[in-house]
């Protein structure tokens, strides 16, 4: 078997160069272009047919082996969040209100490097590599931007691999279990109308303040008392707007926020109860309510059949002391559109930074990573897709 560990640690140097540069160099969704042109440039130079502009800045590039065989698709994603970075690393985030906080410029380094490693072992590849760079995780919709503009055609892929370099887990720990591992994601907006008061005399308004604080208090029986205690499910209102003076009851107020679950079923129940509590609250408080709800992602689900046969490989690598088969999330991911009907592995890769002074999660402006993830996390890519396309005996 091909040794994608000591290949992977050869390039630590350069894993980490590029990963500090994007780093410093943060782009937003659907504004990748920087990022974007230092992929399809990487790949271009390892011989590929690259395609760019693909969801708008998304880069495809497929690496064709010297005979007939599956196609693997390996996914990284590529952009940044708006938060104003508060680490005060030589390589911070020189972008102001933008900065890496999950981790994607570790996936983007390390898919390249995984695209290297296996660019050189193409005359034995039997299928070839569809490398699919991707714009606009963090808001949900770089995937089906993707998939719009063809990213699942010519050729159709037989699986998908992909990884998460996870801060929550300690170096050497992946994480690869079967089923549901991240949640799908829905947002909603309601707006509450009521009629505007002076705030000294509520009588002769009808308060849409008071209307949004029981309606938020009673989506939460839609979880508790509503959905099996053996499912899972989350409402969380995360925006109440108001009024603009302490002396006013406003006309109307606003709500936001997110439902995630891991199965459609839940889903759509809790959205036709938040639907039916909003209009009847609303109501029983002299309100009108309008409400809107959106589904962003469905679930990551990882398919059995990958999974056996991956994780047998993964264990044996050198640099893993452990495989988690429980780990879950309520966190979303839009790689869920890659792997809808395709069979495929998500998987998540230790990168706790034992040296902060504290744990600082992903989506935190002090976010950092254990930067030993990055070679461990290519061999793992690398190692996954030529399960597919390599004879196990090469090497």
């Amino acid at each position: 078997m091909i040794d994608f560990s000591t290949q992977a640690a050869q390039l630590n140097d350069e894993l980490i160069a590029l990963r500090r540069d994007l780093h410093q160099h943060p782009e937003t969704a659907f504004e990748e272009v920087r990022t974007a042109g230092i992929v399809a440039r990487e790949l271009a130079a390892l011989g590929m047919e690259v395609q760019t502009g693909i969801g708008t800045t998304g880069v495809i590039g497929l690496l064709e082996g010297a005979h007939d065989g599956p196609t693997v698709l390996v996914r990284a994603d590529m952009d940044a969040l708006p938060i104003h970075e508060e680490n005060e690393f030589e390589y911070a985030s020189t972008v102001p209100n933008k900065m890496h906080a999950c981790g994607h410029d570790g996936h983007v380094s390390i898919s390249l490097a995984v695209a290297k490693m296996l660019s050189a072992h193409k005359d034995s590849m039997r299928g070839r590599i569809k490398f699919v760079f991707q714009p606009a995780e963090e808001v949900g919709r770089g995937a089906r931007a993707m998939i719009d503009d063809g990213a699942l055609t010519d050729p159709r892929p037989d699986v998908t691999v992909g990884l998460h370099l996870w801060n929550s887990l300690p170096y050497g720990v992946v994480s690869a279990a079967d089923g549901g591992v991240m949640a799908g994601a829905s947002i909603f907006n309601i707006t509450i109308t009521g009629k505007g008061a002076h705030a000294a005399n509520p009588h002769t308004g009808v308060d849409p303040v008071v209307c949004a604080a029981h309606m938020i208090t009673a989506f939460q029986t839609i979880i508790s008392r509503g959905i099996d205690p053996t499912d899972t499910g989350v409402i969380s209102v995360t925006q109440v707007d108001a009024g603009d003076a302490y002396n006013i009851i406003p006309q109307k107020a606003t709500l936001g926020g997110t439902i995630r679950t891991f199965d459609k079923a839940t889903r759509d129940f809790i959205s036709e109860r938040m639907t039916e509590v909003a209009h009847s609250v609303a109501a029983a408080l002299r309100c009108q309510a309008e409400i809107a709800i959106e589904h962003i992602t469905i679930p990551v689900v990882n398919h059995a059949d990958v999974g056996a046969k991956l994780r047998p490989i993964f264990e044996a690598l050198p640099d893993v002391t452990a495989l988690d088969l429980t780990a879950r999330t309520m966190g979303a991911e839009d790689v869920s559109a890659f792997m809808d009907d395709i069979p495929g592995l998500y998987f998540f890769v230790g990168a706790q930074d034992a040296t902060q002074d504290a744990y600082y999660g992903h989506h935190h402006p002090r976010f950092s990573i254990d930067e030993r993830a990055l070679p461990l996390g290519a061999a793992l890519l690398a190692t996954a897709a030529a399960a597919y396309v390599l004879d196990a005996s090469e090497g």
